[in-house]
């Protein structure tokens, strides 16, 4: 009897187990996207390092992203391309590592393009071959003082992305610059051949190319235009219309570390003509895609449908001044939601909008309407149907009062927990300056650079919308339709559960403000 009882119990114990198994599958999660800090709509990799997004690519229903990646440990290391596809830019499925270091070096950013035309003579069965175009890092050649140590490489794939054939040698021999890396490839169908930006050092340098194998310098731009606090990295290269107009502009996106606005990484932007040779611009002023701490190395999509007609845009969302620091143990880094470019004419100025994409509607749950209400110093707004830190909100504020505009000194919103910690929106009225402040958000102690108060200059209007995407490590803030964009990672010991809006000297009106929770896409 006792031998029947036990193995009846250790039977249940199977069965249980088997269950909880079966369970997990059917569900569709993976026990390491309940880590802490692990976002939970946002990608990140499965373990290991991450950084840059690399090799955005849409083909065939399938917007692919590559992304520097060291899968043997959290802090940078030799840099391999990980690999993942999405139907919708939300629900990504991990794929097996697509480039791994050989005799030239590393595998450094770079980009991927659909060759339609096969160009370069290696696609198959006449099928256009995809093309990723990467730099080599050659770790000896740099450790024994060489400074020629980067050269640009391909590779191609005759199977939508899944395996990868490297050309062997790199077809952009390195002409003796110690910073030459990061090659964006586009199409320029006025001349029928490839343009490659190319960040080298403190400025960027055109090639072209018939067949993307042999490569001559057009033109160089960037030397005395711009932020120069740190190396340029990461260029791209596209043209847009203007909202609203049939006419277009070229713009140019160059990553900077250091040097950003409110310290570290960042990525300006210029918007001016290209002439498929020569990028110029008439612009002065340095402008920032993202003003938060948290959005680097950021480029498009290769390749979006006509239909679609959209420019996507994915960034790294971290910071070299502590990406390697901070408190994830299996994974380390994940990327911006996918945002959308708009170019806008703005008091005759061009400015940058960034949108979240309507994607995100998916994993919308049902809405949550908070009342409109008159903010005068601290209100706490019912959150009791939100879990916050899964969530997205829109709140927008009039700034009249009896007819006129500015009330309240300062207001904005406050994200906190039951320690005290809290992360801080906020805009000044007389100084016509817009903040985020993660001084007291929780964690910070693995950097001295990590706390502190992010400023932008910006004029508001009548009213104010801001949107925010609150994901378990960060928070993202898109203000009025997205002319003013925050990115910045936080790490609270608890989750943030309460919402509290606002105003010194003054009050100011909640128009109106909704929420939905959002369900994970793993």
């Amino acid at each position: 009897m006792k031998t029947l009882l036990s193995l009846f119990l250790a039977l249940l114990a199977f069965e249980c187990t088997t269950q909880k198994k079966n369970q997990e599958v059917n569900n569709g999660t993976k026990i390491y996207y309940a880590e802490q800090y692990r976002p939970q709509f946002h990608f990140s990799p499965e373990s290991g390092w991450m950084n840059d997004p690399n090799g955005m690519v849409y083909y065939e229903g399938e917007y692919h992203l590559f992304y520097q990646h060291y899968p043997d440990s959290t802090i940078w290391g030799p840099m391999h391309w990980g690999h993942a596809v999405s139907t919708d830019l939300i629900h990504w499925e991990h794929l097996p590592m697509a480039l791994t270091p050989d005799e030239n070096g590393y595998i450094f950013s770079g980009s991927a393009v659909v060759d339609w035309e096969n160009t370069s003579g290696l696609g198959e069965d006449g099928e256009p071959p995809l093309i990723a175009v990467f730099t080599y890092h050659d770790p000896v050649g740099e450790k024994e003082g060489n400074i020629d140590y980067q050269t640009q490489g391909i590779a191609y794939s005759n199977d939508k992305g899944r395996t990868w054939t490297k050309y062997g040698e790199p077809v952009l021999k390195n002409p003796g610059i110690r910073d030459f890396r990061d090659p964006k490839v586009m199409w320029f169908n006025e001349s029928k051949k490839w343009i490659m930006s190319l960040a080298v050092k403190d400025h960027i340098e055109f090639y072209s190319s018939a067949n993307l194998i042999d490569w001559h310098k057009e033109s160089e731009f960037g030397k005395n235009l711009g932020a120069h606090g740190g190396v340029w990295e990461c260029p791209d290269l596209f043209e847009m219309k203007i909202q609203g107009t049939n006419e277009s502009k070229w713009v140019l996106l160059v990553s900077i570390n250091p040097g950003g606005p409110n310290g570290g990484s960042a990525t300006q932007y210029f918007v001016g003509d290209f002439d498929g040779s020569k990028f110029t611009t008439e612009q002065t002023e340095t402008k920032w895609l993202d003003n938060g701490r948290d959005n680097y190395a950021g480029v498009t999509w290769s390749n979006i449908p006509e239909a679609d007609g959209r420019r996507l845009f994915l960034g790294w969302m971290s910071n070299w001044n502590y990406a390697e620091l901070v408190p994830t143990e299996k994974w380390r880094s994940a990327t911006t939601i996918p945002r959308e470019l708009i170019l806008e004419k703005v008091n005759e100025q061009f400015v940058i909008v960034s949108i979240p994409v309507t994607e995100l509607k998916k994993i919308r749950n049902e809405k949550v309407e908070m009342p409109a209400q008159v903010i005068a110093g601290s209100v706490g707004l019912e959150t009791e149907n939100i879990e916050l830190m899964n969530s997205e909100m829109k709140l927008n504020f009039s700034l009249k009062h009896n007819g006129q505009t500015s009330a309240a000194e300062t207001f904005g919103i406050v994200l906190k927990n039951n320690l005290g910690e809290y992360f801080k929106i906020g805009y000044s009225t007389p100084e016509n300056i817009f903040y985020t402040d993660r001084t007291k958000g929780g964690i910070n102690s693995f950097s001295e650079n990590f706390a502190g108060l992010h400023t932008a200059n910006y004029e508001a209007g009548e009213t104010m919308n801001i949107h925010l995407f609150i994901d378990e490590a960060s928070v993202e803030v898109f203000v009025d339709g997205g002319k003013l964009v925050f990115t910045d990672i936080v790490f609270p010991t608890e989750s943030y559960d309460k919402v509290e809006l606002f105003s010194t000297k003054g009050s100011i009106e909640l128009i109106e403000a909704e929420a939905w929770n959002l369900n994970s896409t793993w």
